[in-house]
């Protein structure tokens, strides 16, 4: 599905072109690479650094478009039709489309961001926008979205390949939906609990939600967010115990 030059037994991807400081780096370490593409973050510039980056560094390349909204980092919802949703998205990934076409590079999936992640994967009027547009742009696209959620379903009943998604620094609610930001215990921030976190995932082992409850989450790929503090720690930190894992 995904190119792993790597060797891990699992996709690593991390959300980058957001201003955080570790993305050079990173980029050492991942396998795919969610790029800002304007709407919380970014611009032509940082892109076209990432896209060249990870091209040295054969990790795949992927649109991380947002609701239209830098103030918030798209973190929140905002008012907006569904036509403006529709163009915004569009123009994101396309923006991100035009660089990798100049540089070479191939774009492999979309992933979106913040409150849109979390709302298209749930909402069926907003996750139909997002797959329409992600269509309209080149149906081969592959759409990164949450593990388990009701627009993995919808979108393979609408002809796109589906890359289920899993958090090495977030914590879960019992439905399988990421605790919002705004409780405590939402962030991990202790590289040892992320990598048991990701450890349970690939051995499909349950994951322990933050009300305390076993949660099993299948996943094909580890998201790490490229704005956490700890981000290089983790990176460092679960490259090394997946190349471990990957022999034993």
């Amino acid at each position: 599905m995904l190119s792993n030059p790597k060797g891990y037994p699992i996709d690593l991807n991390a959300d980058l072109g957001e201003g955080g400081k570790f993305d050079a780096d990173l980029l050492m370490l991942i396998t795919s690479a969610n790029i800002a593409c304007g709407g919380h973050a970014g611009d032509l510039l940082s892109m076209r650094k990432t896209v060249a980056l990870s091209l040295k560094n054969r990790v795949n390349v992927g649109a991380h478009p947002s609701f239209p909204d830098r103030h918030h980092f798209g973190r929140k919802s905002i008012d907006i039709s569904d036509k403006q949703l529709s163009d915004s998205i569009y123009q994101q990934i396309m923006a991100l489309r035009v660089i990798c076409d100049e540089l070479g590079a191939k774009m492999f999936h979309v992933k979106p961001h913040g409150a849109l992640y979390n709302e298209v994967a749930r909402n069926e009027v907003l996750g139909l926008i997002l797959i329409d547009v992600i269509k309209r742009i080149d149906p081969e696209l592959k759409l990164m979205i949450l593990a388990g959620s009701p627009l993995v379903k919808l979108a393979r009943q609408h002809g796109l390949t589906v890359i289920e998604e899993a958090f090495a620094d977030r914590t879960y609610l019992n439905d399988g939906s990421l605790a919002p930001r705004s409780r405590d215990g939402a962030v991990i921030n202790a590289p040892q609990l992320a990598w048991q976190q990701v450890r349970q995932i690939i051995e499909n082992k349950p994951v322990t939600t933050i009300d305390d409850s076993p949660l099993i989450i299948k996943a094909d790929t580890i998201c790490l967010h490229g704005d956490n503090e700890q981000a290089l720690a983790f990176a460092k930190l679960i490259s090394e115990r997946l190349i471990e894992a990957n022999k034993s």
